[in-house]
C-alpha cells in the first residue's frame, strides 16, 4: 500500500526580526526628528560660504518653449537661446517669475548671480530672497550660468 501524505502549504511571514528591526528605525527617526525640532536645528541646509568672486545682475526672460533672452544691467543683450539651448536657464526664469508672482514682486526686476571663491555659482533675487546654489544641477548646468557672469564681466 502506497502512504499518501497530505503536505500542508506553509504560510509565508515576515521573520520576526525582520518586523521589530523595521519598529526601531522607524522610532529612531521619530526620535531624531523629535530632538532636532525640540533643539531647534534649522531645517535649511545651506552651501559653504567662500568670498565672492564675482556677482552681475542679469535679466532673464523666458519662456514655455525654454527659449530666453539675457541682459546685462545696461540692457545689452548676453545671450538669445531658442528652445533647444536655453532650457536650464529658462527654467530658472521661470521660478523666478512663479516666485515674484506669489510674492506680488516686480516681474521685471534682475536677479544676481554670484560666483564664489569655491567655484560655486548661485542665483539670488533680491525682490523675493529666493536663491539657489547651482551645484546640485549639473555641471553644464552651472557653466552656462558661468558663461554669462563672464560675458556681463567683460562688458560683452
Amino acid at each position: 500500500m502506497t502512504d499518501i501524505h497530505a503536505s500542508r502549504k506553509q504560510e509565508e511571514t515576515i521573520p520576526k526580526v525582520a518586523l521589530w528591526s523595521m519598529f526601531a528605525m522607524v522610532l529612531v527617526v521619530l526620535c531624531a526628528v523629535t530632538m532636532s525640532r525640540v533643539l531647534g536645528v534649522p531645517t535649511i541646509a545651506k552651501p559653504p560660504e567662500s568670498r565672492i568672486v564675482a556677482q552681475v545682475s542679469l535679466f532673464i526672460f523666458g519662456d514655455q518653449s525654454g527659449a530666453v533672452r539675457v541682459l546685462d544691467e545696461n540692457g545689452a543683450i548676453l545671450a538669445d537661446l531658442d528652445g533647444e539651448e536655453g532650457g536650464f536657464i529658462s527654467g530658472v526664469a521661470r521660478v523666478v517669475e512663479r516666485e515674484r508672482l506669489k510674492s506680488g514682486a516686480v516681474l521685471d526686476a534682475p536677479i544676481q548671480v554670484i560666483w564664489r571663491e569655491n567655484n560655486r555659482i548661485s542665483v539670488f533675487d533680491p525682490q523675493t530672497d529666493w536663491q539657489a546654489d547651482l551645484m546640485g544641477f549639473g555641471a553644464d548646468n552651472s557653466r552656462a550660468f558661468a558663461m554669462l557672469v563672464a560675458k556681463a564681466m567683460k562688458g560683452n
